[in-house]
């Protein structure tokens, strides 16, 4: 949780930064949206061949090699003066971003399948904490005359803290008997198990991996322009942008550590993950009908109440069918196809800021989750359990 806590701090130093910075570049909005899917299409190639790695080799030494190379894009963020340096600094920060189904690998091998979705709820808390902190020292480290560079220097810094933290104090989740199970011979490819995803969306597993791609489009093409509205519509600029997502990252902060594992034991993890993909819905089409900066964090708070339930009750539903040799493969395939909705979320977002209008992101983005949430009815509460290698075809009696 810590590791996950500092990763996030200097992730979320940059995060509002990089659109405002590009515009200084000379990059117009569609330009921005692609700076900002490099990221994910970095992360989105590398999450499934980390999460293998690590099923072969342990989680902590993918954890630590993320950290090495989330600090080398940090320190080229701090000295771009181009718009392709940019471009760099989010496609190597986004390979070392790559580990995130790692990250959730690793509390599936911790805890027991009933507590998953609270352990990950407290795991986002933390990597919701980092993002409510991050933006803040960034904008107060330019306010108070550190230069440009400044954040990226401080996020690198956080980085290499963090990898002696996690050298010293982050055991191997993986026992070394379980990793002698986990032999190459008894799994399948990436590429096998992406087709099946494809092939058979009906399975269940499969369908929350839709689910948790279409909630990912939605809530990364709102990140993607969401600096641009405030700038265009507020005049929000660098120097106060990020305690917009303080208070956001509050909310989330909230939700995930206090309310999330209270609404799974009640409601369990299919009707926590409903409500999140309305509520995530309802914001989103609220937002182009904010007038002020406060009717405009009035609604917002919709947003990351929504992700706090939709996106940790995902995960844990489809570890709980993952077979228990490929979850860090299976987290990885998850990460990819949420890794193709923070590739075209931005891009798409952009395009449309810049040729229809500043809220129609927006509003498309919550028919889509809208849409989500209808899909989600098709499952059932109370079916998930352990499915051991049930990402395959659906079988006869199914």
């Amino acid at each position: 949780m810590v590791t996950a806590f500092v990763d996030m701090v200097g992730f979320a130093l940059l995060l509002p930064l990089v659109p405002l910075y590009a515009t200084r570049f000379g990059a117009d909005a569609f330009t921005v949206g692609i700076l900002m899917s490099s990221f994910a299409l970095a992360q989105m190639i590398s999450a499934p061949l980390w999460g293998r790695l690590s099923d072969r080799l342990g989680r902590r030494p993918v954890i630590l090699t993320s950290q090495a190379m989330s600090a080398v894009a940090f320190v080229i963020f701090a000295f771009a003066d181009a718009v392709w340096l940019l471009l760099v600094c989010r496609l190597v920060q986004g390979v070392g971003g790559g580990t995130m189904s790692v990250v959730s690998a690793y509390v599936s091998d911790s805890v027991g399948p009933e507590e998953r979705a609270r352990g990950l709820g407290w795991l986002t808390a933390c990597t919701s904490a980092g993002v409510m902190i991050g933006p803040a020292i960034g904008s107060l480290a330019i306010s108070a005359g550190l230069g440009a560079e400044s954040p990226g220097l401080i996020a690198a810094v956080l980085c290499v803290l963090n990898i002696l933290f996690a050298w010293r104090w982050l055991p191997e989740s993986i026992s070394e008997h379980a990793a002698d199970d986990r032999e190459p011979r008894q799994r399948r490819s990436i590429r096998h198990q992406i087709g099946t995803v494809l092939a058979h969306p009906a399975v269940p597993a499969h369908s929350l991996i839709w689910i948790y791609s279409a909630g990912m489009l939605a809530f990364f093409a709102m990140n993607g322009v969401m600096a641009l509205f405030l700038a265009a519509r507020f005049g929000i600029h660098e120097g106060n942008i990020g305690w917009f997502y303080v208070i956001v990252g509050l909310v989330s902060v909230v939700m995930r550590a206090v309310v999330l594992g209270a609404l799974v034991q009640r409601f369990g993890e299919v009707r926590v993950l409903r409500t999140g993909a309305l509520l995530l819905a309802a914001g989103m089409l609220l937002v182009p009908l904010a007038t002020s900066p406060l009717k405009f964090l009035g609604v917002m708070i919709l947003v990351p109440a929504g992700t706090a339930l939709l996106f940790p009750s995902t995960t844990s539903l489809i570890s709980r069918y993952a077979d228990p040799r490929e979850v860090g493969q299976t987290l990885g395939v998850q990460q990819a196809f949420g890794g193709m909705s923070r590739l075209l979320g931005p891009v798409l977002a952009g395009a449309v800021f810049q040729h229809i209008g500043q809220g129609t992101p927006f509003t498309m983005g919550g028919a889509l989750v809208l849409a989500t949430a209808l899909f989600a009815l098709r499952l059932h509460p109370g079916e998930a359990r352990k499915q051991g290698g049930s990402g395959g075809p659906p079988s006869a009696e199914a």
